[in-house]
């Protein structure tokens, strides 16, 4: 088994922290996670590729181990997040990879597709959404936040960010909550806890806006470019719906999409199935 290692990359005076396994001179994988998490939502799911891929699984800024700049310093928007990844892959050599993207991972990796399309190889979305379609009612209070950015509404999602919210997000939808690890989801309410912490992801859910904003530039990615594309999603998603995994096909018609009966931290309960999915679909 490949060791993983640990590491951080300068971006631009930024610190990135990010993992690292596989032969230097296997076909590169970046994954890009998702809310409220980190890289450390890959641990299981590495070791399964590091054989036969060169794998990188970078924390955002203001996640994880990388910086976590003041909010006056530095403007938490998915376009600055994008800035930040596309600069980190050109800072470790990753010219051309395939993407697993995951919930903010989503947005992220797709704006880079568009930037950078002759970089991607392959897509892999696990529960990571570009159609409306795939938005449940969940998204309701902070849709609520995109049409009137007041203070009662940001203080509404505070909810969003409190401890149980975050176990509750790795264990709805799972048949059999004893078998969701709590590591996952301690470490994310550790990093949550960090002062300012909260104020930075009420900014991205305001800014998430955006991305829907983008749905369309991303649907015309898929249908210019037809990137292979895998959507391995986790059905009982409280926030994104099997109709966004389907959806994906109305754009690439080849599309593989596999529902499995877990929810949105579909690694959790699911890892060695979604690796055995990867291994086949970056095979062909």
């Amino acid at each position: 088994m490949a060791p993983t290692k640990y590491r951080t990359a300068d971006v631009n005076g930024l610190k990135v922290f990010y993992r690292e396994s596989g032969p230097s001179d296997a076909p590169k994988l970046l994954l890009l996670h998702g809310f409220p998490s980190a890289g450390h939502m890959f641990r299981d799911l590495i070791p399964h590729l590091a054989d036969r891929f060169h794998v990188i699984a970078p924390d955002l800024p203001g996640f994880g181990q990388s910086d976590m700049p003041d909010r006056d310093s530095f403007g938490y928007t998915f376009e600055t997040l994008t800035d930040v990844v596309e600069g980190f892959t050109d800072a470790v050599g990753f010219d051309r990879y395939a993407l697993y993207v995951f919930d903010y991972g989503a947005p992220t990796g797709f704006r880079l597709a568009l930037r950078q399309p002759e970089r991607i190889t392959a897509i892999v979305t696990q529960n990571g959404n570009a159609y409306e379609e795939g938005l449940s009612d969940g998204w309701n209070p902070i849709r609520a936040y995109w049409k009137e950015p007041t203070q009662a509404h940001r203080d509404a999602l505070r909810t969003m960010v409190q401890p149980e919210t975050t176990v509750w997000q790795y264990t709805h939808g799972v048949a059999d909550p004893s078998s969701v690890s709590p590591d996952g989801y301690t470490l994310d309410n550790h990093y949550l806890a960090r002062p300012g912490a909260h104020e930075i992801q009420l900014d991205l859910f305001l800014d998430y806006a955006s991305n829907v904003d983008l749905y369309p530039a991303f649907q015309e990615y898929f249908r210019s470019h037809r990137p292979p594309l895998l959507a391995v999603w986790g059905r009982n998603d409280p926030f994104f719906l099997p109709a966004g995994a389907e959806a994906f096909r109305r754009d690439i018609p080849g599309a593989d999409v596999r529902l499995l009966d877990t929810g949105h931290f579909a690694l959790e309960t699911h890892a060695g199935e979604i690796a055995d999915a990867m291994r086949g679909f970056l095979s062909n």
